[in-house]
């Protein structure tokens, strides 16, 4: 893991695979830890460098104030293309994975030259907030009991760990993996205040981020090999979100993992994987 310099922050990432392989920008929800170690292990086997990263605010990237962020969604979306540029393999394949799929989106409508090729996994067309009428919006029961828990003491890993552990039940997700994973950003998390945990584990920063202006209305001009990928069991961000992501952007297809939740399962790595391994670049077709 290293720091990569741009838009006068630094954004934490990590590489795999060889340095002169092709890019796939995987953008972090808000942590790259939300890219499963065996997928990005996947990509390089498959010959691509995979280069996983945190959003600002999180893990280690720079972190200023995550209850009042002085940027934008397309601060974000713009750090993703000046990534690209200051890793020199552009253009690249970029992947966006819950929020970070927003930000993805994003990337591609205001900086296409940047970018050969997109995946959008497990996010929806439109920011965090009221959705449109016809997109389904999160499961009330389900989000329900997963915002009545009261919130562990931060500074317990252990106690972290199993408050991630018991969400990813409530949301249909593997408990064993959310709690290793949450266990990794605890020890990756750049302060001890709660915002800057709830920043990194729950991704609240997202509430606070001007996401403005919209941009679903815009998916028709993404002209890149997209991939949707999308859980069917997702309660947060139930799959006709992405069914509507496959059929507003022309050149998507749509690959829903039938015993898939919010996280890409260890169980359905390698068929993700070899789904973006079979994008077709931009400049290729």
């Amino acid at each position: 893991m290293t720091t990569v310099d741009v838009n006068a922050v630094a954004l934490g990432v990590e590489s795999f695979g060889d340095e002169r392989a092709p890019l796939v920008l995987l953008v972090g929800a808000p942590t790259m830890l939300s890219w499963p170690d065996a997928l990005c292990a996947r990509l390089a086997a498959g010959g691509r460098r995979a280069v996983r990263y945190d959003l600002r605010d999180s893990g280690g990237s720079t972190t200023a104030d995550p209850e009042a962020p002085a940027y934008t969604l397309r601060d974000l979306a713009a750090d993703a293309a000046a990534l690209v540029g200051a890793l020199g393999g552009g253009p690249a394949q970029l992947a966006g994975i819950g929020v970070g799929g927003m930000v993805a989106q994003v990337a591609a409508l205001d900086h296409p030259g940047a970018f050969s090729a997109l995946t959008l996994a497990g996010t929806r067309p439109v920011a965090p907030g009221p959705v449109d009428p016809d997109l389904p919006e999160h499961d009330g029961p389900t989000m329900g009991r997963l915002f009545a828990r009261q919130l562990p003491d931060w500074a317990d890993r252990a106690a972290v760990a199993e408050f991630a552990a018991a969400g990813a039940e409530i949301l249909g997700d593997d408990p064993a993996a959310a709690r290793a994973t949450a266990a990794r950003i605890w020890e990756r998390t750049p302060g001890v205040t709660p915002p800057v945990h709830l920043a990194n584990h729950l991704g609240l920063v997202f509430a606070k981020l001007d996401c403005t202006p919209r941009w679903r209305e815009r998916l028709p001009e993404i002209n890149l090999p997209t991939l949707v990928v999308h859980g069917r069991r997702n309660r947060f961000f139930p799959v006709g979100n992405g069914e509507a992501l496959a059929r507003e952007i022309p050149a998507a297809r749509l690959l829903v993992l039938e015993d898939a939740a919010t996280a890409i399962p260890a169980t359905a790595v390698e068929e993700v994987a070899d789904a973006m391994l079979g994008l077709t670049c931009a400049k290729d077709r």
